[in-house]
């Protein structure tokens, strides 16, 4: 499903965000990416999502080597991806519905599949009864359960959360967290990076550990160690 060969990321003013780094996640994995501020994380997000370029190395995703990827093409290769962030952005102009509707409009869907499809994300998230209400309205955890239904409505087969819960309560977390868990027991692959220990600790998926830029440790059952 995702596949790193070697990947290295070196930046114009010469900092080495990731070297040599090389791991495979399969399909339907839930995978936690830790590690110290600086070891790399963000920038394997980025370049995930095609934000950025490797300096070295190949990137794959569904077999396909994404490295040299034409820009006319990431597009769709995104439509593959569904995404969450730390600080949620949603617009804040539109209602719940209307920002989960322009993840759909944004492919060109249907009105018809926009209005059947909306209010199934948003009941599967529990936001059935806050459609018509907006961003600036909801708590910081309602607002990420929009950001994860817009990361949804188009069933991508791989959900990455850069830090869901870094801006929530803990019992907010652990409720993001164990919607991320269920959708990923439907089939979709998770890759979530956190600095979240004791929820990395429960949890006991796979974690890959970062530090400065390479894989110090990956764990099938693992946890967030302090060696980091």
């Amino acid at each position: 499903m995702i596949a790193l060969e070697n990947i290295t990321k070196t930046y114009s003013n010469q900092v080495t965000a990731l070297n040599q780094v090389s791991f495979k996640i399969n399909k339907g994995e839930f995978v936690f990416i830790v590690g110290n501020s600086g070891s790399g994380k963000t920038t394997l997000i980025k370049l995930l999502m095609k934000e950025i370029e490797p300096s070295q190395g190949n990137l794959y995703i569904d077999s396909k080597n994404i490295t040299k990827l034409k820009r006319r093409h990431i597009p769709k290769l995104r439509r593959n991806l569904g995404v969450v962030f730390q600080d949620f952005r949603l617009l804040d102009k539109m209602s719940v519905y209307d920002n989960i509707a322009f993840a759909l409009k944004v492919t060109e869907s249907s009105s018809r599949k926009i209005r059947r499809t909306v209010p199934m994300v948003l009941s599967m998230v529990g936001l059935a009864d806050k459609a018509r209400m907006y961003p600036k309205q909801l708590s910081g955890g309602e607002q990420q359960r929009v950001a994860l239904a817009r990361a949804l409505v188009n069933n991508p087969p791989i959900l990455l959360a850069d830090e869901p819960t870094g801006n929530l309560d803990p019992s907010t977390s652990w409720d993001i967290m164990k919607l991320i868990q269920d959708i990923n027991l439907r089939g979709t692959t998770a890759v979530v990076v956190t600095h979240d220990k004791e929820i990395v600790n429960t949890m006991k998926k796979r974690v890959i550990t970062l530090n400065n830029g390479c894989i110090v440790k990956d764990m099938d059952r693992g946890d967030y160690g302090d060696e980091t």
